[in-house]
């Protein structure tokens, strides 16, 4: 029996994680345009609601959350056996995995309506846009939300290797080096260095988002799909929206 030697498993460790983190994004970019449909990914019928109709959604159950009204999400049997067919969610959250900024909860949302992808500091990786195209691609999302949020500390990070050149164990430096741009160009602009990153960050990555993905270009081209920033406070459950993205 064939025994792999030590040296070409370590190898192989080595390189999972950048074959997965490529390997996936490809897939789904490759699963957003398919040539017969995407039945087997979304065997029920997408959103009927137009972009502003879905950002309107948002900002209602924000105001519902802040206000402490009743929360009126579907998550009982009816509704997990629903999407136990299928999903068609209305909007694609990017957000930070900060523990208190959970998306459902923030906008008063329930089981199979959000799309979320989430890492420190809300940035989009090859896998995270590979996420957001299949979502807008092929279950025909209509809105894309990049949710930063106050004291975040993968920007507060990314201020620090501006401020003092901090470095930082593992691979949390290579995490925040693409806010370090969103801070360079808060720096400039004077005021409060984080609460400024913050919100530069999000606008970045939403722009980001318009430019540099076929698939939401054409969804844009059509006006099927609406892209904006946002910035939750902690304190106070008030989401800021950058709609001028």
């Amino acid at each position: 029996m064939h025994r792999t030697c030590d040296c070409c498993a370590q190898t192989g460790l080595r390189l999972g994680r950048r074959h997965l983190l490529f390997g996936a994004a490809g897939v789904l970019a490759a699963t957003a345009l398919p040539s017969g449909g995407a039945q087997a990914a979304s065997p029920v019928a997408k959103t009927q609601l137009s972009p502003a109709d879905a950002l309107r959604l948002m900002k209602d159950g924000n105001e519902n959350f802040r206000n402490e009204a009743p929360s009126l999400a579907a998550n009982g049997r009816e509704r997990r056996l629903e999407l136990a067919r299928g999903q068609a969610p209305f909007c694609v959250l990017v957000g930070c995995s900060d523990s208190r900024v959970s998306p459902e909860i923030l906008f008063g949302r329930g089981l199979g309506e959000l799309f979320i992808v989430r890492n420190a500091g809300n940035t989009v990786d090859t896998a995270a846009l590979g996420s957001i195209e299949y979502a807008v691609g092929v279950l025909g999302v209509p809105l894309v939300i990049v949710l930063g949020h106050q004291s975040c500390g993968a920007v507060a990070a990314a201020v620090d290797v501006v401020q003092t050149n901090a470095t930082f164990p593992g691979v949390i430096g290579e995490m925040v080096q693409p806010i370090v741009p969103a801070v360079l160009e808060a720096k400039a602009q004077g005021g409060d260095l984080l609460e400024a990153s913050v919100r530069s960050n999000a606008r970045r990555v939403a722009k980001r988002l318009t430019t540099q993905s076929l698939v939401i270009k054409d969804a844009l081209n059509a006006g099927t799909v609406k892209v904006v920033g946002a910035r939750y406070g902690l304190s106070d459950g008030h989401v800021e929206w950058m709609e001028d993205i």
